[in-house]
Formats: C-alpha cells, sequence, structure tokens
C-alpha cells in the first residue's frame, strides 16, 4: 500500500480532520494474522490455528449524506471516490477491497449509507501476512458501527471473504478473515474450516519466555496461482478416488494411500493429512501450555510443505534451515507458498542474532534481504475511540 505512514489512533484523527476538515466519527483497526500451523488444510475442510499480528490497518471514518464513500489511503497518499453504480465485481486498485465491502453489506441486505474513510496500514503487503482480509476487516468493522448494524463476528468475516472472493476475485478461504476478526490477544485460534467453530487457545509466549520470530525473504511468489490450482485439483481428484467429502475426512492413511495409484497425489494426501494431525497435536501442546513442544511439529511442518507438497522455494528453505542452525526451537514456512515468510520459535534473548543470521546467510548466497520482525499474538478488529 505505498510508504509507511504512522498509523496510530491519535494520528488517524489529525490525518482525517487534515483530509476532510472535521473530526472522524471513529477510529477502527483489524491486524494482519500468521498462521502458526495448517497448511493448505482449509480448502480440504480441514484445520488451522493462526493468531493475529500487532501490525494492522487503521481506518479513521465519518458517515456522509451524498451516496458516496470517498475512501484515502495514507500510505498511497492517494483518494477514490465512488457510489453504487459502481459496485461491480471485477472494480480494479486498491479501492476494489473497500467497495467490495459495501457491495457485499448491501448484498446481505444492509442498508449502507455513505462515508468519508482514511487509512493506513503497517502490515507488510505481498509476505502472506494477509494485509488484504485486514483491510477488508477493518473496513467492515467501521461500517458496521457507522450504520449501527449487529453483525456477529463469524459472519463478518464471511462477508470480509465474499467480498474478496467474488468482488475482488480471489479464491481465500475463511482463515485470513475470520483471524483478522475473531482473534484475542495472547492467543492463537483454533479454527474447524468445516464448522467454522472457533477456540481461542493460550498462546504467552512472552510468559514463556519465547519469541515467534517472523521473516519475510521478499522472494516473489513466482507460479502462486497456477501451483495453487494444481495443488487443490490434487486434493480434489483425491478426495473423489477414496470417496470422501474431504481429505479431513482420512482416517488411516496408510489404507488411503494404499487406494491411490499416483505418487504425486499419494504425496499431496500425506501433507494434508498429517498436517491436519499436527494441527490438532498442537492446540493440545498449547492447551497444556507446553510452548516449547511446538518446536518439533514446526519442523516437521516444513518438511512436508517442502517434501510431499512442494511449495517451499530455496530462500524460504534456506531461511528455516539457517534459523534451526542458528538455535531456534523450530522452523517452517508460513502462508500459501513460493515465497512468502518463515516463522521461527525461539528464546527471548535470540531473536535479534536468529534474525541476522539468516540476513547474512542470504547475503552470502546472493539474495536479497529478507526483513523480520517478532510477532506478538494481538486482538482482531475493533473500534479503538
Amino acid at each position: 500500500m505505498g510508504r509507511r505512514v504512522s498509523n496510530d489512533a491519535n494520528s488517524m484523527v489529525e490525518a482525517f480532520r487534515a483530509r476532510t476538515g472535521q473530526l472522524p466519527a471513529g477510529v477502527w483497526a483489524a491486524p494482519g494474522r500468521v498462521n502458526l500451523i495448517g497448511e493448505h488444510t482449509d480448502y480440504n475442510d480441514g484445520y488451522v490455528m493462526p493468531f493475529a499480528l500487532a501490525q494492522r490497518v487503521m481506518i479513521a471514518a465519518a458517515p456522509r449524506d451524498d451516496g458516496t464513500w470517498s475512501v484515502t489511503s495514507l500510505n498511497n497518499d492517494s483518494t477514490k471516490i465512488f457510489s453504487a453504480a459502481d459496485l461491480e465485481p471485477g472494480m480494479s486498485g486498491w479501492q476494489a477491497y473497500v467497495a467490495g465491502v459495501v457491495w457485499a453489506l448491501q448484498g446481505a441486505g444492509h442498508q449502507i449509507g455513505g462515508a468519508d474513510l482514511v487509512l493506513a496500514s503497517d502490515v507488510p503487503e505481498g509476505a502472506g501476512l494477509s494485509s488484504s482480509a485486514a483491510l477488508e476487516c477493518a473496513v467492515l468493522t467501521a461500517l458496521a458501527d457507522l450504520n449501527d448494524l449487529n453483525i456477529v463476528g463469524i459472519e463478518r468475516a464471511k462477508l470480509a471473504r465474499r467480498s474478496e472472493n467474488v468482488f475482488v476475485g480471489a479464491p481465500t478461504g475463511l482463515m485470513d478473515q475470520a483471524a483478522s476478526t475473531l482473534c484475542t490477544a495472547s492467543h492463537a485460534l483454533f479454527f474447524d474450516c468445516r464448522t467454522d467453530a472457533a477456540e481461542q487457545v493460550l498462546f504467552d509466549t512472552t510468559s514463556a519466555g519465547l519469541d515467534i520470530l517472523v521473516l519475510d525473504t521478499k522472494t516473489a511468489h513466482a507460479l502462486v496461482d497456477s501451483e495453487y490450482a494444481a495443488r487443490r485439483a490434487s486434493c480434489e481428484e483425491a478426495a473423489r478416488l477414496l470417496g470422501v467429502t474431504a481429505l479431513r475426512d482420512v482416517t488411516d492413511l496408510d489404507a488411503a494411500l494404499d487406494q491411490l495409484p499416483d505418487p504425486v497425489i499419494k504425496r499431496r494426501v500425506r501433507h494434508v493429512v498429517t498436517e491436519n494431525a499436527r494441527v490438532l497435536e498442537a492446540v493440545n501442546v498449547l492447551r497444556a501450555g507446553r510452548i516449547a513442544e511446538l518446536a518439533p511439529l514446526l519442523d516437521a511442518s516444513h518438511e512436508s510443505m517442502r517434501d510431499d507438497f512442494e511449495i517451499t522455494v530455496p530462500q524460504v528453505d534456506l531461511a528455516v534451515e539457517t534459523a534451526r542452525a542458528s538455535g531456534a526451537l523450530g522452523a517452517r514456512m508460513t502462508g500459501g507458498g513460493f515465497g512468502g515468510c518463515i516463522i521461527a520459535l525461539v528464546e527471548l534473548s535470540d531473536s535479534e542474532r536468529i534474525g541476522e543470521a539468516i540476513v547474512e546467510s542470504f547475503a552470502a548466497a546472493g539474495y536479497g534481504p529478507p526483513v523480520y520482525f517478532t510477532a506478538v499474538p494481538s486482538t482482531g478488529a475493533q473500534r479503538l475511540q
């Protein structure tokens, strides 16, 4: 979304006043997210466990009475205005993520008045940290309050996903919007992608003397659309051959693999089934307060994504290998693959050292410099003032 800007609540109030000449009715925010574990399980009716980041999209907003929506991005230093007549799926540009939320709310039967919206984001773009879902959920939260809409959390997430799926045209699952809407501070969200059941699981890394290091490899997501489609098609074909609704329903992995003739499909199935099992084990580990025991699950998840689902790239593998060699308890790629971020479970005092070790390994390999930060499990979409 362009340049970095200050986006605390008071700065947003002043930015709104400078752009519109009036005070906002409020300031709202929604976070990006990291998926702790559970990759490519969502479209197989499986389990995921994301947590919300401290990085977020913030929106200052006020109603306007001319039936239009004026949206200003402080990151882009640009303003877009649209009306109800413009709300057609396929709209191009960053404003489509905002217009799509208005469209989805209207499609659900809600009356949505015009508004001035001024937004800023510090969620890294293109890193697989759900900057688009954060934008959608922040807009939806603001518009719901401005229009006195009583919409429960999971329905808000579904409306935001519909905006991205149908209006913008990005085939995402529900995890990103659910995390941005439902997460609570110091918790991870155990989410069942079949039933939409959600459980907040305590994930207080600081009290455990641990950090989650997030490192963006800054690797372009090469072939991600075509490869994502191919992985999904393989999973659907496997479910058809096994006579189950989705791979979540496979209970005997060995027996299932014996039924599948194609070695590639076998590998895809093995990843999904074992990844679902790792999520369930991770939930039990966190429920018992044994955060350090996540480490082997993270390692096994990465190896499965690398060898069975084949969605890692050399930069991602190098980052994970360097993190482990430098003292991380466990590490894995996070996100859809073919680039993006890794996460590493590290001792509190080791975050900077391990991050710099990865920077050095990238330089030695001739890769561009990665960017890293420590992630704090944070709260979901909310009104700030």
